[in-house]
């Protein structure tokens, strides 16, 4: 029933309503917008109360009124149980037809409306208290979605509908698919199970949800160790707290090979709950899988994805793995020599070590200094690149919007709307670019609310949330990126304007609600927009001079990111194998460490660390479960849009459009293979997408030649 709701996407997203513009004929232009780059190189100014209401009265965050405190939580959760009990009334007693699908979105949205904004506010807002009550209302919908994911008399409604050859045959195609996808909720959750084992189901996904909840927060705590334990001449590097230090991640890029060892062993020091967490959630997820009549829970996970099934995965991986090995053998061997050089008395190449030396060898080789970078890459500027870039791609602009007061939960957060040439407003995106306390060292896009055509005519307007972690600018000086955080803005912003193109009918299939190895095609997409100096130069300014960033500067920049990148690639296929392994066939033949341990060795080629469990920090287990092997897929499919599509020119607004049209238009509600077969004119196959990855490795001679 909430299959179509999506939480949020790590570094990852958006869609589009055919032939329809905002509200039938596009929304007015406000006032109130400014441009883009100018909002985020000043302070925003302060919220005013909301005119016309009582004085300091507090919108409520996003502008839901419920929202001005905590407790409007369980108002707003109220509210929407209320409507959804009337909407399985409503769909229950309705003849057969249209109505019957739109009835059940309308169903899905009520509940997506408050679990999606609940979904983010629980990790990113400053105060404990609406974290909290955002955690509950999470899971209080969680539940009721999976009891009505079992409702017999629910699933009776839309069995009727698609089993009425005549009215099926008068529904459009998106209706249909659509109507589809909500059987396919039941159909996961055991609908056809007798009582006692839907009873099981809904248990079983209830547990899960929890143990994701608890697995995730485990993936960011920190481990302690006695100081005295480590030399002390290294310990400065943590955080001490009394007689202990802190350690909170890997440290890979600090040049002392002592400290990258020290954070790898602590921080990846196994712990018993977390392990017991993870043992749990692998066996309920493949409990849940085999009760509902599928062989293992990945054949569950994949079912609707462009990979269709684990042995399309497995076979995708294991060619990819082949035609890496020779170059990943020479990437290894180029990091043991630099690593020989500068460490004499310990050349041992290590899995703390990749990181570190591969960053060594590209900075070397192409004498890349991210600080000669950042004075070009001011916020402000990426902005206006980013938004000069949608304009003459697909004709939209982005304004800055001020927002009222309680509408935002930091003071530097920004509002963006994004606004069509001719079809008007179209949603509108809240930029959570800064580091503060507690808030998550993660870039995630957040659907918040989707967008769908109301009952009245009207366009439910999309809402998402970019989620970054941008140190905070010096005073009297923009905040400055360094080049992986600008990629990192052209990626999440792909996935933006994914979940503002995205304008389908229905919110179950809107913007990124569609196939996660379909999801990460737009975002991926950018990063290849982001490396063309041809779009760079069109923003990227010295902030103090106005001297624009030389061409050979950004060639340097490009062809280094392809040292070690075998490597790099083969790291992300031992990640994606693990995760197979973990969701294939149970029960599993060893612990989930010795398996790390064994697949470790044998697909990334570098040795495991005893007593160390990666596989306790590997929070995509819990969104991307089965589905890691993603990340490549959709990589592979946005290389291939970008030669064919977008290489030639980048700015080929003919060709934005058939992107648009055939790629970003349909969220969810359409095949994704189909989508890529739009796109490319062909459909690609296994050995397409490898090739696609491996080519991309290649050095660029021109580059060579230039630097000689």
């Amino acid at each position: 029933m909430l299959g179509g709701c999506r939480r949020a996407l790590p570094a990852a997203l958006g869609r589009a309503l055919r032939g329809r513009a905002a509200g039938q004929g596009g929304r007015a232009v406000s006032t109130s917008w400014c441009p883009v780059g100018t909002a985020f190189d000043v302070k925003q100014q302060q919220q005013q109360p909301l005119r016309g209401g009582a004085a300091g009265r507090d919108t409520g965050l996003f502008g839901v009124p419920e929202l001005s405190c905590p407790e409007g939580f369980q108002e707003a959760q109220d509210k929407a149980l209320q409507e959804s009990e009337q909407l399985v009334q409503k769909a229950c007693s309705t003849p057969p037809g249209p109505e019957t699908v739109m009835i059940f979105d309308q169903l899905s949205d009520s509940l997506c409306r408050v679990a999606d904004l609940a979904d983010f506010v629980k990790v990113a807002h400053p105060d404990f208290a609406f974290r909290e009550a955002a955690e509950e209302a999470c899971r209080n919908i969680g539940t009721v979605v999976e009891k009505l994911n079992t409702d017999v008399e629910l699933c009776q409604s839309l069995r009727r509908l698609l089993g009425d050859e005549t009215v099926l045959s008068s529904l459009d195609p998106e209706t249909r698919r659509v109507a589809e996808l909500f059987m396919f909720d039941f159909e996961i959750s055991g609908i056809h199970l007798d009582e006692e084992k839907r009873k099981k189901a809904v248990e079983l996904n209830v547990r899960i949800l929890d143990l994701c909840n608890e697995f995730l927060i485990g993936t960011h705590i920190p481990n302690k160790i006695d100081k005295h334990v480590l030399p002390e001449h290294i310990r400065y590097n943590f955080t001490a707290e009394g007689n202990y230090l802190r350690i909170a991640g890997l440290h890979a890029d600090c040049p002392d090979d002592l400290v990258r060892e020290a954070a790898y062993k602590i921080f990846l020091h196994s712990n018993s709950q977390q392990l017991a967490r993870l043992e749990e959630l692998l066996v309920s997820r493949n409990s849940l899988a085999q009760l509902v009549g599928y062989d293992t829970f990945a054949h569950r996970a994949l079912q609707g994805t462009m990979a269709k099934n684990p042995e399309t995965v497995r076979q995708f991986l294991e060619k990819l793995s082949e035609q890496l090995s020779k170059r990943t053998q020479k990437d290894f061997e180029m990091m043991t020599k630099m690593k020989m050089k500068l460490n004499p008395h310990n050349s041992m190449l290590m899995p703390w070590d990749h990181p570190y030396y591969s960053g060594v060898l590209r900075a070397e080789r192409y004498n890349i200094d991210p600080g000669l970078y950042c004075p070009f890459f001011s916020l402000g500027a990426c902005m206006e690149g980013l938004n000069s870039l949608f304009s003459q791609l697909l004709g939209i602009s982005l304004y800055a919007e001020q927002t009222k007061r309680g509408e935002i939960w930091s003071e530097d957060v920004r509002k963006l709307a994004v606004v069509h040439e001719t079809e008007g407003l179209l949603g509108y995106i809240y930029c959570d670019f800064f580091q503060r306390p507690d808030k998550p060292h993660q870039d995630c896009h957040f659907t918040v609310r989707g967008g769908r055509l109301k009952e009245n005519g009207e366009y439910q307007l999309p809402v998402v949330v970019l989620m970054l972690s941008l140190p905070n600018s010096a005073r009297g000086a923009p905040t400055l990126l360094s080049p992986g955080m600008m990629e990192n803005l052209f990626h999440e912003m792909g996935h933006a304007m994914h979940s503002m193109l995205g304008r389908t009918r229905y919110q179950h299939v809107t913007g990124t609600r569609c196939a996660t190895d379909f999801a990460e095609v737009p975002s991926i997409l950018m990063e290849y927009f982001a490396n063309d100096y041809r779009v760079v130069n069109q923003f990227a300014r010295h902030y103090k001079t106005g001297q624009p960033l030389p061409k050979n500067m950004v060639s340097r920049l490009c062809e280094s990111k392809k040292v070690c990148a075998a490597a790099d690639m083969q790291l992300q296929v031992f990640y994606a194998v693990l995760d197979q392994i973990y969701h294939g066939k149970h029960p599993l033949k060893k612990s989930t460490t010795e398996i790390l341990k064994e697949t470790q060795e044998k697909v990334y080629g570098l040795p495991y660390v005893p007593n160390t469990a990666w596989q306790l920090r590997f929070s995509h287990l819990v969104g991307y479960g089965a589905k890691y092997y993603s990340y490549l897929m959709s990589r592979a499919v946005a290389s291939m849009v970008w030669k064919q599509c977008f290489a030639q020119n980048p700015f080929d607004r003919a060709m934005g459009e058939r992107y648009r049209r055939e790629m970003l238009a349909h969220g969810g509600g359409k095949e994704p293979m189909l989508m890529v077969q739009g796109m490319l004119q062909k459909s690609p196959s296994v050995e397409d997408f490898v090739d696609a990855l491996v080519s991309d490795l290649d050095h660029d001679f021109e580059t060579f030649i230039m630097d000689s």
